[in-house]
């Protein structure tokens, strides 16, 4: 019996290596992102009461059912009724910081007070309707694949509206053409107007081709969610 290794063995074994590495290097960045909630999120004491007085700057867009944004590209404006308090807590700092960059909402952000921030937040996460009429969650071959490569039930949850820490964001249900756009933020880099400062979620969005994006993207806003723009009285 011939017990030399063929050419091909040793590569084998290499690439497997090779995968191994890269599988513990996605774990580890999970990880990572996964157990580091937001520290502002937990710094404030949010009051939905309070919040309820300070959101003018916010129903012009969010409160308008079907409202679109025309930058960086049109679509619609994030559903945030119902979210996470500690999430739009988040999302507010770094826009404020200039981690998210975004003009318009860092205007808004700048001129919120860490109470204000708490309160705004506070306020959206009570402000919840049903959940929408369940769809399929079957997916696509092709988009099963891009979610396991992308580990994304890691930190959003397996339904992707329970994720693993309330700072990061519900997506079940948000609007497809919302989520396509915040997801090419995380691939813009050297830009002062456009882009998310975020290394996981950079590093998950750089694998992905804007098609496969725009893929996952019509699949997660066909979950079935707790999200909802809900009008304000004024705007009925």
């Amino acid at each position: 019996m011939n017990f030399q290794m063929s050419r091909s063995q040793p590569n084998f074994a290499k690439d497997c290596v090779h995968e191994m590495i890269k599988t513990w290097m996605t774990v580890f960045a999970m990880f990572v992102a996964c157990a580091t909630p937001s520290v502002f999120a937990q710094a404030v004491q949010g009051d939905p009461n309070a919040g309820e007085s300070k959101i003018a700057m916010c129903i012009g867009c969010h409160g308008i059912v079907g409202y679109q944004a025309s930058f960086p590209e049109v679509h619609k404006v994030p559903m945030i009724s119902g979210q996470s308090g500690p999430y739009i807590a988040a999302a507010l700092e770094a826009y404020r910081k200039g981690g998210r960059r975004h003009p318009t909402m860092r205007g808004v952000a700048e001129s919120m007070t860490d109470q204000d921030i708490a309160d705004v937040s506070a306020y959206y996460e009570a402000h919840s309707t049903a959940v929408k009429a369940a769809k399929p969650h079957n997916p696509s071959v092709q988009v099963a694949a891009l979610l396991e490569k992308g580990a994304c039930f890691s930190c959003h949850g397996q339904d992707f509206g329970q994720p693993i820490d309330a700072s990061y964001p519900k997506v079940a249900g948000q609007h497809a053409d919302y989520v396509y756009v915040a997801l090419k933020a995380y691939k813009t880099a050297n830009n002062a107007k456009i882009g998310r400062d975020n290394a996981v979620m950079g590093a998950i969005a750089q694998q992905f081709s804007n098609q496969e994006l725009k893929l996952l993207a019509n699949y997660i806003g066909a979950l079935d969610s707790e999200l909802a723009t809900v009008p304000q009285s004024r705007f009925r």
